[in-house]
């Protein structure tokens, strides 16, 4: 059976952005799933679930030069062992490393997904030095997979490659959305019932969420100050915030943490496995990043039945129509978000119009099933 190296920077990765698609492509091919080991052992996880060999390589996501190197001399070590037809690369650190090793070992095809580009909110000569590093990346590769249009727009205009090495698979996403696991009826309603009663939510509270990293490029300073200004006038509104900080890469101002304290309704309840039960008690999803690739979030959100808030940007433009299962603002725009979010607020049957129409797109559009079968003729058609 021919191999597929699947690489990313943390095993996290392999783990929830891939989930279920490699045991699903271990069927037809011998895939080994590549990553750095986390100290929960998230590859030994990987390992169990998705029924596949499994290959730590120690990565960072900061640029750490002698770190990097090694990475690169181990991966290329692995992939000339194993010889794989296809070395498929996910996350920024390591399609470099990847691309670069699996060129170094003579693989034929090197797929490389994108799924967002840090470097876009990056300035000075750092900038200068991603882009450079990101055109190198593309360079090594055989193919490159934006996993929207929006990013497929992106990187041509920024000049990274060439038009004919692009391909966005189905209506884009890396590994569509599992509607039966996501949707409100598979809810412990129990467990829901249990973290209202927590969170001392009442049922004639509206309650927004935001699931992702809480860092600044997720638009969480605007998030934050929109929502405490709104609960300051209307009390029976409730802001949960799901995700782990990044204090190390992208930490929020001290100032936005000092609202939070302060504020008894906003309630951080940081990394969940399982964010169902918390999207299910919330009425509306708000999601003011401002950079992205396809975000897996709000096909969750909408997949549950919640319309949306989100900036106008790629991939979320791509999933949010304006005024049919969400509304889209500017990036950056605290007024913009805070009118937004006041107008759902005072709106209840508008919030319920666009609700209607959330999980019907995603069933239609991005199903996993769907995706899958899309990666698997492309795997197919390099053999």
């Amino acid at each position: 059976m021919k191999k597929i190296i699947r690489i990313t920077t943390v095993s996290g990765s392999l783990k929830v952005l891939l989930k279920d698609q490699l045991r699903f492509m271990n069927e037809h091919y011998e895939i080994i799933g590549v990553a750095n080991n986390s100290e929960d052992d998230q590859l030994d996880d990987v390992k169990a679930a998705e029924g596949i060999r499994t290959i730590a390589v120690s990565m960072t996501r900061e640029i750490t030069p002698l770190k990097d190197l090694k990475a690169v001399y181990k991966l290329y070590r692995i992939i000339k062992k194993e010889k794989p037809f296809i070395v498929h690369s996910h996350t920024p650190k390591a399609g470099t490393l990847g691309m670069l090793a699996a060129k170094l070992a003579g693989v034929p095809n090197r797929l490389h997904t994108i799924a967002g580009l840090p470097l876009l909110e990056t300035t000075g000569n750092k900038r200068k030095l991603l882009n450079l590093v990101e055109k190198y990346t593309y360079e090594c590769a055989t193919l490159i997979l934006p996993n929207s249009f929006g990013l497929n727009k992106i990187i041509l205009e920024h000049q990274f490659c060439k038009a004919s090495k692009l391909k966005v698979l189905g209506n884009g996403s890396s590994n569509g959305i599992d509607i039966n696991h996501y949707s409100s009826e598979k809810v412990n309603k129990k467990e829901a019932d249990s973290i209202k009663q927590q969170l001392n939510i009442s049922n004639n509270d509206t309650v927004f969420i935001f699931v992702g990293r809480v860092v600044k490029d997720k638009g969480i300073h605007e998030l934050v100050e929109a929502f405490n200004s709104i609960s300051k006038l209307n009390p029976s509104t409730k802001l949960i915030i799901v995700g782990p900080r990044e204090e190390h890469l992208d930490p929020i101002d001290p100032h936005i943490d000092e609202i939070i304290r302060r504020n008894k309704n906003i309630h951080t309840v940081g990394l969940q496995w399982d964010i169902r039960p918390y999207v299910y008690i919330s009425d509306i999803f708000v999601f003011p990043s401002y950079r992205e690739g396809f975000p897996n979030v709000i096909l969750q959100a909408n997949s549950m039945g919640k319309p949306c808030i989100v900036t106008n940007i790629n991939g979320s433009n791509e999933l949010i129509t304006h005024n049919y299962n969400g509304l889209i603002v500017p990036p950056k725009d605290l007024t913009s978000l805070k009118k937004a979010m006041l107008y759902l607020l005072s709106n209840p049957s508008k919030t319920l119009e666009l609700a209607s129409n959330c999980r019907e797109n995603i069933v239609k559009n991005y199903k996993r099933e769907f995706i899958w079968d899309e990666i698997l003729k492309l795997y197919k058609s390099l053999e």
